[in-house]
């Protein structure tokens, strides 16, 4: 399994990225990726053209993906058939405007994370009811992909920073 991290540029100067925190302590699943307007990675676009890859969005109401695709997101894909997904790693004003010029997302197979949790994430304002930082998803994928370990330790180290 591979955790791709797309980061906007702004996100690698922010005390307040929680992508970071999976950097270190996730046995090389999560990986991070500049995100490039105009020279998108291309393993990353490779894995999306060939249905490899899903895109993950929590389920905020101002999410990316739901923001602009609506109605046509398959909620019938199930990420436990993917072995690469993709986390657009910014604040969520940020995450619409990636979304939104790069085509080549908009064509990855795209799974909403559904959790009755509300972030517990308190060092950013403007986060939409429902919507969960990157590390909270990093760690709910883990969860279903049967990582509770790594999902445990991630929860620790997210509370310490979080505090």
């Amino acid at each position: 399994m591979k955790i791709f991290l797309l980061t906007h540029e702004r996100e690698l100067h922010r005390a307040t990225n929680t992508g970071a925190l999976a950097l270190d302590d996730s046995n090389a699943i999560v990986e991070r990726i500049l995100w490039q307007r105009l020279s998108p990675n291309k393993d990353l676009v490779n894995l999306i053209e060939n249905n490899k890859a899903v895109l993950l969005y929590s389920n905020g109401e101002s999410s990316p993906v739901a923001a602009t695709a609506g109605s046509s997101v398959d909620s019938k894909v199930r990420i436990e058939e993917y072995e690469n997904i993709i986390i657009i790693d910014s604040t969520w004003q940020e995450a619409k405007k990636i979304f939104n010029h790069s085509a080549y997302l908009k064509n990855a197979a795209q799974f909403t994370l559904k959790t009755s949790n509300d972030s517990l994430y308190k060092l950013r304002a403007n986060q939409p009811k429902g919507g969960l930082c990157t590390i909270e998803c990093i760690i709910e994928v883990l969860k279903m992909k049967g990582q509770n370990k790594m999902a445990a330790d991630l929860s620790l180290k997210f509370a310490q920073f979080n505090g």
